[in-house]
C-alpha cells in the first residue's frame, strides 16, 4: 500500500473515531468542567500511548531534543478540547461537527504559511464547497440567520477552537524531527496533560469526582481512549504523508458520522434541509479523495 493511501486509510478510522465524542460530549459537557474532564483525558490518554511506546521499542535519546516542541503543541491541542467542551455545553453535536468541517479550509491556510503548501483548483474548490455544507448545518438552513450572523455562543466558541486544530497540523510535520508517530504524540500528550493540568488545578480539586453521573466517566475513557490516544496517533501518522487540508478533509465525514450516533442514541433525525448541507460536507470529501496528488 501507498503512503498515500496508508495516511488516507487512517483518517478515514479517525473520522469513525472522532465523531462519537461531539453526542457523548454534549452530554457530559454540563456535568463536569472542561479543564478538569480534560486533564483526566490527557492522563489516561498519555499512559495508554506510553504503554504502546514501551512496547515497540521505547524512547530514544532523540525524542527529547527540543521539548518545547511538545509544550508548543500540547498547548495548542489543549486549548482545542477544552474549547470544545466548552462550547458543547449549548452547541448541538450536528452543529459542533459540522463547525469541524471548516478545519480543513483553515489548515489549507496555514499549511500555506507554516509549509508553502499550495492547494490545486480541485482541491480550493472542494473545500469551498464542504465550508458552504458546513455552514449551511451551523445555520440550520436558515438564510436569514446566516446574512445576520445568528450564531450561538457555544459555536462561536467552538468555531475558535477549531482554528487551533487547524493550526496544529501543519504545525506537526514542520516540528517533526523524524520522531515515529508513537514517540512524538506521547510527548504532546504528556505536555497537553501537564498545561492542562496546571490551568484546571482548582476544578480538579473541587470536583467532586465520585458523585459524577455514568456518562461523564464514559466521556472520559471514550475521549481518552479513542478520540485522543487513537485519533493522535492515526492524525501524526497521516500528517507525515499527506497535505494537511487533505489529512483534515476526512473531517467532513465527521457529521454524518455524529447523526449516525445521534439516532443510535435516540436524538431522532435532522431535517431534510440540514441533511442537504452535510450532503455537500460529503461532496467535498469526493471531491478531494478524487485527486490522489501528495
Amino acid at each position: 500500500m501507498s503512503p498515500s493511501r496508508q495516511g488516507h486509510l487512517a483518517m478515514l478510522c479517525f473520522s469513525m473515531l472522532v465523531a462519537g465524542s461531539f453526542s457523548l460530549g454534549s452530554l457530559a459537557a454540563n456535568e463536569i468542567t472542561p479543564g478538569a474532564l480534560n486533564a483526566v483525558r490527557f492522563a489516561l490518554a498519555a499512559v495508554a500511548i506510553g504503554i504502546a511506546v514501551v512496547l515497540t521499542g521505547g524512547l530514544q535519546r532523540s525524542a527529547f531534543q527540543a521539548p518545547w516542541r511538545y509544550l508548543l503543541l500540547g498547548g495548542i491541542f489543549g486549548v482545542y478540547f477544552v474549547l470544545m467542551f466548552e462550547g458543547l455545553k449549548s452547541a448541538p453535536p450536528i452543529s459542533a461537527a459540522a463547525e469541524f468541517t471548516l478545519i480543513p479550509i483553515m489548515a489549507a491556510g496555514f499549511g500555506w504559511v507554516l509549509l508553502r503548501q499550495v492547494l490545486t483548483g480541485r482541491m480550493a474548490f472542494a473545500l469551498a464547497v464542504g465550508a458552504l455544507g458546513a455552514l449551511w448545518v451551523i445555520f440550520r438552513a436558515d438564510v436569514s440567520a446566516f446574512l445576520a450572523f445568528e450564531v450561538g455562543r457555544g459555536e462561536l466558541i467552538y468555531l475558535v477552537g477549531c482554528a487551533f486544530h487547524a493550526f496544529y497540523t501543519p504545525l506537526v510535520r514542520k516540528l517533526n524531527r523524524g520522531e515515529p508517530a508513537l514517540v512524538f504524540t506521547f510527548g504532546v500528550l504528556v505536555a497537553g496533560c501537564l498545561l492542562i493540568t496546571i490551568y484546571s488545578w482548582g476544578d480538579l480539586r473541587a470536583t467532586d469526582w465520585v458523585a459524577l453521573p455514568p456518562i461523564v466517566w464514559i466521556t472520559i475513557f471514550y475521549v481518552a481512549l479513542c478520540a485522543s490516544s487513537m485519533t493522535f496517533v492515526l492524525m501524526q501518522f497521516a500528517t507525515m504523508r499527506l497535505p494537511s487540508a487533505k489529512v483534515m478533509a476526512y473531517t467532513y465525514l465527521t457529521p454524518t458520522w455524529v447523526i449516525i450516533w445521534q439516532m443510535a442514541l435516540g436524538n431522532g433525525v435532522p431535517t431534510a434541509w440540514i441533511l442537504g448541507g452535510v450532503g455537500l460536507t460529503i461532496a467535498a470529501l469526493l471531491m478531494l479523495l478524487g485527486n490522489d496528488e501528495v
